[in-house]
């Protein structure tokens, strides 16, 4: 998976509930990759990562931090429990996510 290359992730097995991947640190994360305008999530994960491909093949980090003001600001569930925010709506709240509860990309 291109985010756990990218940020050092440790996938976790497929059946794991709500999280994607443990960062070196420990923190649990979920991971939301698309080439769309939204991405739907459907519990509030400890940790989020949200990138998008672009189809020149570019990976744009969109959202990278805590999973709880994502969930609250994301619309009302969809009759799958899923929650649908847009890419917009994401990158206005990272602008608030400070460096301490980002990810970190591994240094090469």
């Amino acid at each position: 998976m291109l985010a756990a290359e990218k940020y050092g992730l440790t996938l976790l097995s497929m059946g794991t509930a709500k999280h994607d991947a443990k960062a070196k640190d420990g923190r649990l994360v979920q991971i939301k990759t698309t080439q769309g305008r939204s991405v739907g999530i459907g519990s509030e994960p400890d940790y989020l990562l949200v990138l998008k491909l672009s189809a020149d093949g570019r990976i744009d980090e969109v959202y990278n931090g805590p999973g709880g003001p994502v969930l609250e600001a994301a619309g009302k569930p969809q009759k799958n429990g899923q929650q649908s925010i847009g890419l917009a709506k994401l990158r206005a709240l990272m602008a608030s996510v400070p460096d301490s509860e980002r990810i970190p990309p591994p240094v090469d």
